[in-house]
């Protein structure tokens, strides 16, 4: 748990088309039924602000060098933090965000190839004492999520990708995972939908219970 707050922290994660979006809503609602009492604020990454979302549209269709990529990530975020989820975390609201600084070593790491120590130093300095209280990381093999992003959705630039680009993507996620068990919980999300829902659910009552 992020002791320092009084709210939740919880991301979402995973490559594009592993299917993290398809729970995220489903998730929301249960937070709230679970938590009555606190406010449920849903927000995302890159936007949450309205700067956020400006920076959102460059950083999945501009052409960028990759260390502009990560620092535009990371303004954003910064942002973010500071306009939306510190604040609601400081009035004990449970905060649900697609997306968070793993994605960033995922993507501009893994996929993009930039070092890590730089990533590391950027999150030292965005968001220091700052980290999810639980990140559900929806895995799937590449394969599936490529059939899943052409069956569905217009592709920006990181969807337009080649495979290797995501099997890098994928297995730095997966390394976070290792490194982070405590925070990051990795779903199989090619299992039927209600038995992930009921696996999402098992993890919120072993919050509930540790809370």
């Amino acid at each position: 748990m992020t002791s320092m707050y009084p709210g939740y922290f919880i991301s979402f994660e995973g490559i594009d088309g592993a299917g993290k979006s398809t729970h995220i809503e489903a998730f929301q609602k249960l937070m709230q039924e679970r938590y009555p009492n606190r406010e449920v604020v849903m927000t995302r990454e890159p936007g949450g602000t309205p700067l956020g979302e400006q920076l959102r549209g460059l950083l999945l269709d501009a052409p960028m060098n990759l260390e502009t990529e990560a620092l535009l990530m990371f303004a954003a975020r910064r942002e973010h933090i500071a306009q939306v989820i510190e604040p609601a975390l400081m009035a004990g609201k449970i905060v649900i965000s697609d997306r968070f600084t793993d994605a960033s070593f995922a993507y501009q790491g893994g996929g993009r190839k930039l070092s890590l120590d730089k990533l590391s130093a950027l999150e030292q300095w965005v968001h220091p004492h700052l980290q999810p209280d639980l990140t559900l990381l929806f895995d799937v093999p590449l394969e599936v999520a490529r059939q899943r992003l052409d069956a569905h959705r217009t592709l920006d630039k990181f969807e337009k990708e080649k495979s290797d680009f995501f099997t890098a993507t994928r297995d730095v996620y997966l390394q976070r995972a290792a490194q982070f068990p405590n925070r990051i919980r990795v779903i199989d999300s090619t299992q039927p939908l209600e038995t992930v829902r009921q696996e999402v659910e098992n993890i919120i009552q072993q919050l509930i219970q540790q809370r």
